[in-house]
């Protein structure tokens, strides 16, 4: 395995994070709990494309917005040769440390510049992966420019696989990012049950046929959050960025007592929170 990561801005996309909302830079707290808590909710989607891909060894995997590196833990656990590119620095941090710990072969590098310093010396990529970003509308131009520009980086007719939030009929935190969108003076560009919902019912389609990319398949995940308990629930949600931007006009208390208020029928007897979603995934081809 021989893992990169960089840290790249997505044109156009302002200060974006892997979760594909804008803020100013997360605090170290934070991005301790996008790892610990809140990244492992993603696992389902993450081990339902590579299943579906094929991902192993042989496989040379770009990881767009690709955050503390769980994803790219997971692909490389298989054998790819994986490198990654993320707008955050301090996620990227942790990326790093999990994926060239003490031990590793000299040959592992990581690196710091633009995403065609990702590019393996060898060969081109054959599979990219953009597992979190879709979702706000702000984002469409940033993502279509990276994504046309990881497709040239790849071999014709690699995978690229997009994901997003299923139907919001069927995801139980959709209610609680209401509180998110309500906070947000003026209103977030993140709007639950409109167009804006993460991801609407032809998102990933359009953005593939934006960035010049062939449809060639689907599926739906389901990927539920669960907690150890309320305070859990909190900080796994906050550290998402999808708060962000109440935060920055409401009091920090505040905010996580609505958020509280809004987990609190999904809290079981035991006291963990438990909230069904469903995730979409669509596979693309470069041409």
């Amino acid at each position: 395995m021989s893992p990169t990561l960089v840290r790249h801005q997505l044109p156009h996309s302002g200060s974006m994070r892997c979760d594909g909302s804008h803020a100013p830079a997360r605090s170290r707290e934070r991005t301790r709990d996008w790892a610990e808590i809140q990244e492992r909710m993603l696992v389902p989607l993450y081990e339902a494309t590579y299943d579906r891909l094929g991902v192993g060894p042989g496989t040379r995997l770009l990881g767009l917005g690709c955050g503390s590196g769980l994803a790219l833990l997971l692909a490389a656990a298989r054998g790819a040769q994986v490198s990654g590119v993320d707008a955050d620095e301090t996620r990227l941090e942790l990326a790093r440390e999990r994926l060239t710990p003490d031990g590793m072969p000299e040959h592992t590098r990581v690196v710091s510049g633009g995403l065609e310093a990702a590019a393996p010396g060898d060969a081109p990529f054959n599979v990219v992966t953009a597992f979190h970003p879709v979702g706000c509308v702000s984002t469409v131009e940033g993502l279509t420019t990276s994504l046309t520009a990881a497709a040239g980086l790849a071999e014709r007719g690699s995978a690229v696989v997009l994901g997003g939030w299923g139907p919001v009929e069927r995801c139980a935190t959709a209610g609680v990012l209401r509180v998110a969108q309500r906070l947000a003076d003026p209103p977030s560009d993140y709007v639950v049950g409109s167009s804006g919902w993460p991801s609407g019912r032809d998102d990933l389609e359009d953005l593939a046929d934006r960035a010049g990319l062939r449809p060639d398949g689907s599926g739906r995940v389901a990927c539920p959050f669960g907690y150890a308990d309320m305070a859990s629930a909190v900080r796994g949600l906050l550290s998402t960025g999808l708060f962000d931007a109440a935060l920055e006009v409401a009091e920090q208390r505040q905010v996580e007592k609505e958020l509280a208020e809004a987990l609190h029928p999904h809290q079981r007897a035991d006291g963990t929170v438990w909230m069904p979603n469903v995730f979409r995934y669509l596979i693309a081809r470069t041409r």
